[in-house]
C-alpha cells in the first residue's frame, strides 16, 4: 500500500513520510522552495547553519552535534505518527562532502 510511505493530512494532502536533512542550507532551501515544495512537510527538512567543509571531523563533531537531536525528534515524530513501522529507507553520503560526518 502507498500509506507505507506516505500520510494523509488533516487537508487531504498525501505528503511522503520523509526526513530530509542536510548540514549544508541551501540544498534544503531547494526542496523547500522548488516547484514540489507542497509535496513535503516543512517540518521535516532539516538544515544546518553552515556545511562541513568536505571535513568528516566536522561534520560529525561540531557542526552536526548541533543538528543531531533535532533529528531525531523528527523521527520519533514520524514514528509515533505510524501505526506500524516497518523499517527505514535511508540514503547516506559518507565518501566525503555535503553531510558525510552527520551519521
Amino acid at each position: 500500500s502507498y500509506l507505507c510511505f506516505f500520510e494523509q493530512t488533516g487537508a487531504g494532502q498525501f505528503v511522503p513520510r520523509n526526513v530530509t536533512v542536510d548540514l549544508e542550507p541551501t540544498v534544503v532551501d531547494d526542496v523547500r522552495n522548488g516547484y514540489m515544495n507542497r509535496s513535503f512537510h516543512p517540518e521535516y527538512l532539516l538544515s544546518g547553519k553552515e556545511d562541513a567543509a568536505n571535513n568528516f571531523a566536522r561534520g560529525h563533531y561540531t557542526v552536526g552535534k548541533e543538528i543531531i537531536d533535532q533529528v531525531s525528534d523528527r523521527l520519533r515524530k514520524l514514528v509515533d505518527n505510524s501505526d506500524n513501522v516497518q523499517g527505514f529507507v535511508m540514503n547516506h553520503a559518507v565518501g566525503g562532502g555535503t553531510g558525510s560526518g552527520l551519521g
